[in-house]
Formats: structure tokens, C-alpha cells, sequence
């Protein structure tokens, strides 16, 4: 997983409410491999339309999005913030999300940002007053960056935090334990040696 430290890049606003994870990627695309890629399916339904956020020339390097309420309800898929991390979307800044879904953000490396409601609704209203601007997030000082360079502070559990910065998965998390498990699995064949006998 790609370490997550401080991000700067041009945010994009989302003005909908209760975004759920179908919206972000469609059922219909979950069955691909996850080598593949995904960020040509982020939204996809909605990039029909030529007037969607990420369609406009302004946004469409968008390392962060500014949403609203619930974002990421809905059915369980990791696909959903696989799709935002291959776009290049690093950041969601709402002011609520699926709890699933904020867990798998964390898992693929997308920081999940909570906000109050009013200040995302600033931060958008401020994105679209200038298209392109760009935002900051540092996640060891655990602050936003506003455009106008107003700072908001967020909240984010320690251990999150820490596999974060480090780019530690879940994976990551249990190789970093591999002396230990060598050393069981040693143990184990010895004492239990009979249970691999002609195995390799």
C-alpha cells in the first residue's frame, strides 16, 4: 500500500448527499481483477453526463474530493475505494461515511476525512468559486488545508494513523510479525511432526 503522509493536489467538489458505494463503482464491474484497475469505472454511471465534476478539465486531476453527508453507505465492496485509489484520489473529505466503507478507505490507502457539514459545504462553494484550486492534507498534523489557507484539524485513530503513514495493510501488518510466525510454525512441525509426515 502507498504511504499516506501529506497530500497536496487540485480537489474536486461533490454536491450529493448519501453517495453510496454502487455509485462509486457499479455492481456490474465487480467481477474484474483487481490488476486491471479500476478508476475507469469510478462513477461511472454518472460520468455519462458531461457536466459531472470530474469531467471538467478543472478537476479532472483530482487527488481529493469534498463531499457531503453519508458518503459510502450501502453494500460492502472494497472495489469502492480501489476505484477512487486508481483514479488517483487519495482524500475524501464528507462529513459522515459508511462505516464499511471507511474502513476499506483505510485498508487501500484513501484517507477518510470527517468534517463537519458546514465546512465541507464551505470547501465546495470555495472549489467551485476556483476551479482547479488545490487543498492539503497532512495526516501527522491531522489538518486540512483550505484553499484560502484556512486549517480545519480531523480526527483519525492512532493505529489507522500509524498504518497510514507507514503503508501498512493488512498484509503488511502480519509480515511485519514473520520472525514470530516462523518461529511457531517451527515449533509446531516439531512438536507435531507427524501430521507432515511426507509432506514438504
Amino acid at each position: 500500500m502507498e504511504r499516506f503522509v501529506v497530500l497536496e493536489g487540485v480537489a474536486a467538489p461533490l454536491d450529493r448527499s448519501k453517495v453510496d458505494t454502487d455509485q462509486i463503482l457499479p455492481a456490474r464491474f465487480l467481477r474484474r481483477p483487481r490488476k486491471e484497475g479500476y478508476a475507469q469505472f469510478l462513477f461511472r454511471d454518472w460520468r455519462d453526463d458531461p457536466g459531472f465534476v470530474l469531467n471538467r478539465d478543472a478537476f479532472r486531476a483530482a487527488r481529493i474530493l469534498v463531499a457531503d453527508r453519508n458518503f459510502g453507505g450501502g453494500s460492502s465492496r472494497e472495489q469502492a475505494p480501489w476505484a477512487l485509489a486508481d483514479y488517483g484520489i487519495r482524500c475524501v473529505i464528507a462529513a459522515d461515511f459508511g462505516d464499511i466503507f471507511y474502513a476499506n478507505a483505510l485498508k487501500t490507502g484513501v484517507l477518510p476525512v470527517v468534517l463537519e457539514a458546514r465546512v465541507c459545504q464551505a470547501l465546495r462553494g470555495a472549489l467551485h468559486a476556483r476551479p482547479g484550486a488545490r487543498m492539503r492534507v497532512d495526516l501527522p498534523a491531522q489538518a486540512v488545508t483550505a484553499p484560502d489557507g484556512a486549517t480545519y484539524p480531523f480526527a483519525i485513530d492512532p493505529f489507522h494513523k500509524q498504518c497510514l503513514l507507514e503503508g501498512l495493510d493488512d498484509v503488511g501488518i502480519t509480515l511485519q510479525h514473520e520472525a514470530a510466525i516462523a518461529a511457531f510454525e517451527s515449533r509446531y512441525r516439531q512438536r507435531f511432526g507427524w501430521l507432515f509426515h511426507g509432506n514438504v
